[in-house]
């Protein structure tokens, strides 16, 4: 007696990743947009400063022009349903997330390092390299919290 062949598989995709933009409302997929917004926030207060330190804060320029990028292409991605066609697409998502957020843990304190030393030269400066240095450590948690939401998920 033959055994009935299971039904072909149309999706590897995960089952409760939301369609549309309802995406922007279930967590993990809810801080794509924060990530994007608060990385954005970091490049461009670093790009508005007068750089003393091109090293230290051309790494925080790399790392959140980088992850911006990835990140949103993820994010199309995920609203165009690419992810659909490869079953590994979670282990991806964690992973990237993951060390993303290394990556701007090490921007952060970078950012932060050139922030103190700009207090005593430009006041101007300080402020503008205080905020970038605030949004990159908000970034860097948004990431953290994004790849353990995956994971878990």
């Amino acid at each position: 007696m033959a055994s009935p062949d299971p039904p072909p598989a149309t999706s590897h995709a995960p089952p409760d990743v939301p369609p549309g933009l309802t995406l922007f409302f279930t967590i993990p997929y809810a801080f794509f947009l924060p990530e994007l917004a608060s990385g954005c926030w970091v490049w461009i207060l670093v790009a508005a400063t007068q750089v003393t330190h091109p090293l230290l804060q051309g790494w925080v320029i790399y790392v959140s022009l980088t992850s911006f990028l990835i990140s949103l292409m993820f994010l199309l991605s995920y609203l165009f349903g690419f992810y659909k066609r490869f079953e590994f697409w979670r282990v991806l998502d964690s992973l990237y997330h993951g060390t993303t957020g290394i990556l701007y843990m090490s921007a952060a304190v970078l950012q932060a390092h050139a922030t103190i030393v700009s207090e005593t030269q430009d006041l101007h400066n300080y402020f503008i390299n205080t905020a970038a240095s605030f949004f990159a450590f908000i970034t860097t948690l948004l990431y953290i919290l994004h790849a353990f939401s995956v994971y878990y998920h």
